[in-house]
């Protein structure tokens, strides 16, 4: 990836509005508790697409929320949730995305075999309910829709209201992914292992 295309903005340079929603991110539900990834670096100044979501603070501000409640506020237990980011980190070879959802997932349980298979798109390695949401999560990211199988099963295991949860989940950490993408926002201090392309 080549270098990032906007700077961090620096903490004491930031308007009301953008100061509001940095207030929001640094101080809210992801800072509490273990850190388990970087929410910014030495100098204060917001990392991973944080920092871009001050560039317009109203948008960026739904999209903390939304945020926050994908990660805090669905029935998904933790560890199914972060295999479904961690799905679609892998599809969009987000780095900075699987940076910091392997420390959560590690600290919820999934080791080194099961983030392998999550990372080279081997979904068939994880078992029960697991193995259901990668898979929902896979045919979401690469075909943008369930065939009726697929979804009878998604809904055997997870019901309707999670699939709803599935399908907000999923076009979040997208639409992080691409905004990371475009702006060329790495892991880090280059903590990141690239995610692996999943086979087709």
């Amino acid at each position: 990836m080549t270098s990032a295309r906007i700077p961090k903005l620096e903490p004491s340079a930031l308007d009301d509005d953008q100061r509001s929603l940095y207030d929001a991110i640094a101080g809210g539900r992801r800072a509490q508790g273990p850190q388990l990834f970087q929410l910014a670096d030495s100098q204060g100044r917001l990392e991973g697409p944080f920092n871009a979501f001050l560039l317009q603070p109203r948008l960026g501000s739904a999209l903390q929320a939304l945020g926050s409640s994908v990660r805090y506020d669905t029935a998904l237990d933790d560890r199914c949730r972060e295999i479904a980011i961690l799905v679609v980190a892998a599809h969009w070879r987000s780095d900075f995305e699987w940076y910091a959802h392997e420390a959560v997932a590690r600290s919820v349980g999934l080791d080194d075999r099961e983030l392998a298979a999550i990372q080279e798109g081997r979904h068939s390695a994880l078992t029960g309910r697991e193995a259901v949401v990668a898979r929902t999560v896979a045919a979401l990211v690469t075909r943008g829709d369930l065939d009726d199988a697929q979804y009878r099963e998604a809904v055997s295991q997870v019901g309707t209201a999670g699939v709803f949860e599935l399908l907000t989940l999923v076009g979040y950490y997208a639409t992080l992914a691409l905004q990371l993408r475009v702006f060329r926002v790495p892991a880090p201090d280059d903590t990141a292992r690239p995610a692996a392309e999943p086979p087709a």
